[in-house]
């Protein structure tokens, strides 16, 4: 540990706290990384999210010179990204994974397309299969890079699939006018191509042993670290949390994984799944609203419910705020909202 600085406590998800002494001309992550505390980073510049954590005592602005994916909500209420935070006291900050969470390193490897489906007007299914040689661990909720071939620009998908299907990794990849990744995906991928994958990247992770009852609200191609975080559930040994999967799109033509859902209701009895539409005619599966209005108070009567919200920035707030109405503490709202191509 340094011997000038002031001090900064780290303490995760499984109790275990560091301890580390920051320069003031350091942000909290360089400070942090430089002494070997294992936070997980990513962009280090705000846009991905990824260094949140819990300011629970000190003096710790961020900057407000820097664009940021913190919700004001999220930061007035104590949320920090670490990278955008330099210390001006002592300060403890709470980090919501494990200490061995951010020992894993992310890697640069290299995989094959094995599949490429399209399941929605605007949303194709891509299946990878790591090269011979090659391998990466990631938990469920985390992300990868790939790199969009012909360029040197990455785009970021969250796994759809679970760590026990490596080395095959499904994405969910929306196709956008004149995206990169789009243009590829749609116009020259084939089977076999090769791509080049780096990860893993996030915190926004299944907190696998907790029991109390789960709600995934998911908008779009949101929906792919909640699959792969229902498999898991699927598998954990023991007793099951209830869980409220609420999914929305805009139209019944970019509806996908409809099917999907219903096998892992079957699957996993303590499921309970809603799908929504923005507009279009209901059905006896299918409502007309949003995801995030699915949600009503008679959903949230344990104090210690979980809730993770995956999908674009308005979708993120409107449910991190309709959920810490209905009583959800906001500590235990865990958010990954998409990041404009611009940003990365």
């Amino acid at each position: 540990m340094s011997d000038s600085g002031l001090r900064a406590t780290f303490v995760f998800a499984d109790s275990i706290a560091r301890e580390a002494l920051l320069p003031p001309d350091l942000s909290v992550l360089d400070g942090a990384i430089a002494q070997n505390v294992p936070i997980l980073y990513q962009c280090k510049s705000g846009s991905c999210g990824t260094c949140v954590a819990q300011l629970i005592d000190g003096d710790a602005p961020m900057r407000e010179d820097r664009a940021t994916s913190l919700l004001p909500s999220e930061k007035a209420q104590g949320r920090r990204l670490l990278c955008s935070t330099h210390i001006q006291s002592s300060c403890t900050f709470a980090l919501d994974y494990a200490s061995d969470i951010g020992t894993v390193q992310a890697q640069k490897v290299h995989a094959f397309i094995d599949k490429i489906e399209f399941l929605a007007t605007d949303v194709v299914r891509l299946e990878v299969e790591l090269a011979e040689g090659c391998w990466l661990d990631f938990k469920p909720g985390q992300f990868i890079q790939v790199t969009v071939p012909g360029t040197d620009k990455v785009r970021r998908y969250s796994m759809a699939s679970p760590p026990g299907d490596l080395p095959r990794i499904e994405l969910l990849i929306r196709l956008l006018p004149n995206g990169l990744m789009s243009t590829y995906v749609s116009e020259r991928a084939a089977v076999d191509d090769v791509l080049e994958i780096e990860g893993p990247f996030g915190s926004f992770l299944l907190r696998e042993k907790v029991r109390a009852p789960h709600i995934m609200i998911a908008g779009g191609t949101g929906l792919a670290p909640m699959m792969s975080m229902l498999d898991v559930l699927r598998t954990t040994p023991g007793s099951k949390p209830q869980v409220l999967l609420s999914f929305g799109c805009a139209t019944r033509e970019g509806l996908f994984f409809h099917d999907e859902i219903e096998r892992r209701q079957f699957w996993l009895p303590s499921l309970q799944a809603r799908i929504s539409i923005d507009r279009g005619e209901p059905s006896a599966t299918v409502r007309i609203g949003n995801p995030v209005q699915a949600i009503t108070a008679d959903d949230v009567g344990n104090p210690d419910t979980v809730a993770y919200l995956c999908g674009p920035p308005a979708m993120i707030a409107a449910a991190h705020d309709h959920l810490c109405r209905l009583g959800v503490a906001p500590k235990n709202i865990f958010t990954e909202q998409f990041v404009a191509s611009e940003a990365m």
